[in-house]
């Protein structure tokens, strides 16, 4: 079957289900299907050591009867499953309590023509190609003076159709594929002992990492932690590489949910066009982005996609809105509604990304001249209602504008509020991730150590 038949089987099926919906009694409904296939390979020691292959069509329905809904989920097809769900729906809706801000997205915001966003391959490796990739990959690491031992090597595939329809007249469907591979190693001997790892994950094959350079990333990350010391407690400069500085912006994220304003759980509850950031950073959010690891031409309730800004010069312009949340704050949906299986969309970011900073990363390290380099962080420490942040981690020193030596065992500290109006991005962002920030400076940090 190919790719354009799936999906209007998809969108047919979820027309079936909708019509025994609101034949048992609904006043309106909506469906998501999601349709997936994938398969993933492991190895350690060079050895095979895990295949799996996966297949699954799960369906999610929602009913509603007036200001009362419910969802459910199930996976059979049959004419006699989609009935039962259907009228299991109904039931549940029957006895909700009402919801006077559930309902559709309005009709003058849905999709009315679904963007070509190239986020499907083609090609469909077979398990020997993905242990191909994940040997390579290890065997690469484990080839670095100094690597001792292994944790694995991994590659996987996988393709997904979902296909939303809505009774008040909005169908779609896209396709979209992932490749990745993987490597952890271990470094040194006895108590000395240290690991990391790489990976790395594209829409398409042709865009992924090749596994030697994966394999080697890991290595070297390995070597580099090797011998590390532990510092004083200290009030320091600490900067986030790339690949923990995104969850800086998972922090903002959380922060400016719709759902998070409405309830009144987040620190930036009141900082609506307001500084919450220092004027050198501005944020993107792109739905929209060609090959984009989480692009899509609508959201969960079918609205039209675009590029959002939500901090400009530092100044916040928006929250994430699905329509509940919208209506809550007496706002319009800005298509951020993100919907899963077995629930009610909720609003969620897309591609997001911190524009890039004028300063190089040479540059940023001479400028502080001393201050802890962060690779790595622990646990989440992280309250979304007072901003307060406390998180193990590990990197280097800075010394001199210098990466001097590793570290480890630390605890970084701070309150994100503080934290974001002194934040400095440097040149450096590449997009490899769902969110992606160049390497980013906090100034005045707590550091806990010894």
């Amino acid at each position: 079957m190919s790719v354009t038949d799936n999906e209007a089987v998809n969108i047919n099926l979820a027309h079936k289900l909708i019509d025994l919906t609101r034949a048992a009694g609904a006043d309106a409904a909506d469906v998501l299907v999601s349709d997936s296939a994938s398969l993933s390979v492991s190895c350690r020691l060079g050895q095979l050591e895990d295949t799996e292959r996966a297949e699954s069509r799960d369906i999610g329905l929602r009913a509603m009867i007036g200001q009362k809904q419910a969802f459910v989920s199930g996976s059979a097809v049959s004419d006699d499953a989609l009935g039962q769900l259907a009228q299991r729906a109904v039931d549940m809706a029957q006895a909700t309590p009402e919801d006077r801000y559930c309902g559709f997205a309005p009709e003058d915001r849905l999709t009315q023509e679904i963007p070509a966003l190239d986020i499907a391959d083609s090609v469909e490796p077979d398990a020997d190609k993905l242990l191909s990739m994940a040997v390579t990959c290890e065997d690469a690491a484990r080839a670095v003076e100094g690597i001792t031992n292994s944790e694995g090597g991994g590659a996987g595939w996988g393709r997904a159709t979902t296909a939303l329809v809505t009774s008040h007249g909005f169908e779609g469907a896209y396709t979209s594929t992932s490749f990745s591979a993987s490597c952890a190693v271990i470094g040194g001997e006895g108590d000395a002992m240290e690991r990391d790892y790489a990976s790395h994950s594209a829409r398409h094959l042709e865009d992924l990492d090749a596994p030697e350079d994966i394999g080697l990333r890991a290595a070297n990350r390995t070597i580099e932690r090797l011998n590390p010391r532990k510092m004083e407690s200290t009030k320091t400069n600490v900067v986030y590489a790339p690949r923990v500085a995104a969850s800086l912006l998972g922090h903002l994220s959380s922060a400016i949910s719709g759902a998070a304003i409405a309830r009144g759980t987040s620190f930036l509850r009141d900082k609506m066009g307001q500084q919450v950031m220092s004027a050198s950073v501005t944020i993107e959010d792109d739905p929209l982005r060609p090959r984009g690891l989480r692009s899509a031409g609508f959201d969960g309730e079918g609205v039209k996609t675009e590029t959002l800004v939500p901090v400009k010069d530092g100044v916040l312009q928006c929250w994430w809105l699905d329509s509940a949340s919208a209506r809550q704050l007496d706002l319009q949906t800005n298509g951020r509604a993100a919907r899963g299986i077995g629930g009610p969309p909720t609003p969620s970011a897309t591609n997001l990304y911190m524009q890039a900073g004028e300063d190089s990363v040479e540059t940023m390290l001479k400028n502080i001249g001393t201050g802890f380099y962060v690779t790595e962080l622990i646990g989440m420490g992280v309250n979304g209602v007072t901003g307060d942040y406390s998180r193990g981690a590990s990197g280097f020193w800075i010394e001199n504008g210098e990466l001097a030596y590793p570290v480890s065992e630390m605890t970084i500290a701070g309150n994100l509020e503080t934290m974001f109006m002194n934040m400095t991005p440097a040149d450096d962002l590449t997009f490899r991730r769902g969110v992606n920030a160049p390497t980013i400076l906090v100034e005045g940090m707590a550091l806990a150590g010894l």
